[in-house]
């Protein structure tokens, strides 16, 4: 497993050899454990995010139930374990108070450990898939208001923006047969008309794109084919910006999709990531094959993701960019939702923001 995708644990106790095995068990398990000694150490490493936390009960420089709140508060969704060598009725009501959902005997065996962890952490999966539902809902809820906008708008939209487009189309015709020397004064602003008009008809498209999804039937895709025809596409554009186009486009089974719109998924994450990477920088984009699903992942060198707009990138209208509509990952995520896969977006430390796609491998086809 990834150690970024290991739940982080913190444990805080000053007995070095009881905390020394308790890491060791931890670990075996597939754990990320960090120790700390004192409250102090403690609240520095529960600023950086923990998912749970075993606290002892006495510390050199506090009590634990009042460390277990301060954690509490820093880290909402996480949990709190408290460790005693000397349990009684006070302490036990005391670790309720301070929010934590067990209560360990040191020094506690470990099967208990395991089990007591794994039920902690089956809380926190239980917190976290609410958020998600939550944050899916609130998708959804502007998903319809779109649906609703774009049609009442779209019909008084692209009808003028057909005909101003017409009409260019005959200025620009008119104008070329002018004399040469007079052309380009005003070929220049009427080109800058023309490439407005046609981004704003490629807005409106957006629109349409999530007001009617259209239904596919879906066929195997080649995704490494893909992978490597979106990185040939965007060679040209990633020299321009001075980004190295990183490609592992490894053997992977097909997907059952509809290929445009895999294509349209790639090339909004890769040109989202070559926007977000400074000169000299790359960007990798992979797919890899892990247990029954096909994984596209999109990695940039950017700043990454500010924390505060973490659960707000797949909301529609939301851009943190000048100019846009967004929905570029909104659409992303639409599309992933339509074959069936899950998108999930984390910082890197030391790299920048990545972005991972899960689809379902297409099902085999039996034999005839």
């Amino acid at each position: 497993m990834n150690v970024h995708n290991q739940p982080r644990i913190l444990l805080v106790d000053d007995n070095v050899e009881f905390a020394e095995n308790l890491v060791e068990i931890l670990g075996d398990s597939g754990y990320r454990v960090v120790s700390a000694r004192s409250c102090a150490q403690a609240r520095d490493v529960a600023r950086e995010g923990l998912e749970l936390a075993l606290v002892d009960l006495k510390l050199p420089d506090g009590e634990g139930t009042a460390l277990a709140r301060e954690i509490k508060e820093v880290n909402p969704e996480s949990e709190i374990i408290l460790l005693t060598g000397f349990a009684t009725l006070e302490s036990a009501a005391a670790a309720v108070r301070a929010g934590a959902c067990a209560y360990l005997l040191k020094p506690c065996a470990t099967p208990e450990l395991l089990l007591t962890v794994e039920q902690a952490m089956r809380q926190v999966r239980l917190h976290a898939e609410k958020r998600e539902l939550t944050r899916r809902a609130q998708v959804a809820e502007k998903l319809a208001a779109v649906g609703t906008l774009t049609a009442g708008l779209s019909h008084e939209i692209r009808n003028p923006l057909n005909a101003a487009g017409l009409q260019l189309s005959v200025l620009e015709r008119r104008i070329r047969r002018m004399p040469a020397d007079q052309q380009q004064v005003l070929l220049d602003p009427l080109m800058l008309v023309k490439d407005e008009i046609n981004r704003l008809d490629h807005i409106l498209q957006d629109f349409l794109q999530f007001a009617r999804p259209t239904h596919f039937v879906p066929h195997p895709v080649d995704i490494t084919e893909l992978i490597n025809r979106i990185s040939s596409l965007f060679a040209a554009d990633a020299e321009q910006r001075g980004v190295k186009l990183v490609a592992v486009a490894r053997p992977v089974p097909p997907v059952a999709g509809d290929e445009g719109r895999l294509q349209q998924l790639v090339v909004n994450l890769a040109l989202n990531a070559l926007e977000a990477s400074p000169t000299g920088s790359a960007v990798r984009i992979e797919c890899a094959e892990r247990e029954r699903d096909v994984v596209i992942t999109v990695e940039d060198s950017g700043p990454g993701i500010p924390p505060d707009i973490m659960n707000r990138l797949f909301e529609p209208f939301f851009t943190t960019k000048a100019s846009g509509s967004g929905l570029g990952l909104s659409i992303v995520h639409a599309i992933v939702t339509q074959h069936g896969g899950t998108i999930t977006a984390e910082n890197v430390r030391g790299k920048g923001a990545r972005f991972t796609v899960r689809l379902p491998r297409a099902p085999m086809t039996p034999p005839s």
